[in-house]
């Protein structure tokens, strides 16, 4: 790996904008997808002279089966090892309304995401700990109660996540005041999304 494609890559980066262009209407929250990602990031590659590839495989660790992701940036100019990322993500035992292929493509096109955002240096992090309120600003109290739940050792607290973002589903009050349950929020944002693949369940 030489400098010349270090910098190639450092410039692509500084140069990279990637706004979330989706919206989860359940939790309130903006995200960027994959294809937001790939969308900003292939001419930005080509302008740099590089090329830009997304390779995935399922691997099996333990009892569970991982989809692993790698993003991969190659020089066009020279021969030299491309610069890589990798991404996993846990595919679901059981999803509701998809099969099985549908559960795979759920599962890689999350890895996905995140073997891009770790080449292009995309923090989702940041943004989702100051843009989660699916709590309805009771967060804090969500935590401490988690808290106490395993403290009592009532045993492990059952997530509801988004596969697009990595965001947990929480307690939801609409606007008639009525009280959505985590489990709830899940099921109306799987229900809402006509791929039927943004969502998923996690213990």
């Amino acid at each position: 790996m030489n400098a010349i494609m270090n910098k190639k890559l450092a410039e692509v980066q500084k140069a990279l904008k990637a706004p979330k262009s989706q919206f989860n209407k359940f939790g309130n929250y903006a995200y960027r997808s994959c294809e937001d990602i790939l969308e900003a990031a292939k001419p930005l590659c080509i302008e740099h002279g590089l090329l830009l590839k997304i390779t995935d495989q399922v691997v099996n660790v333990g009892e569970r089966y991982y989809v692993e992701a790698t993003a991969a940036v190659y020089d066009t100019d020279t021969d030299n090892e491309p610069i890589t990322s990798t991404g996993y993500a846990r595919e679901s035992d059981v999803k509701k309304g998809m099969d099985e292929s549908q559960i795979t493509g759920a599962a890689s096109s999350y890895a996905r995401k995140y073997a891009l955002n770790g080449l292009f240096c995309i923090d989702d992090t940041k943004d989702a700990d100051a843009t989660n309120d699916h709590n309805g600003g009771k967060g804090k109290a969500a935590e401490e109660l988690a808290k106490k739940a395993e403290s009592a050792g009532v045993g492990s607290v059952q997530k509801y996540c988004c596969t697009d973002c990595g965001k947990e589903f929480g307690a939801y009050k609409d606007k008639s005041g009525k009280q959505w349950t985590a489990a709830q929020v899940f099921k109306m944002s799987q229900a809402n999304n006509a791929d039927g693949k943004r969502a998923a369940v996690s213990a």
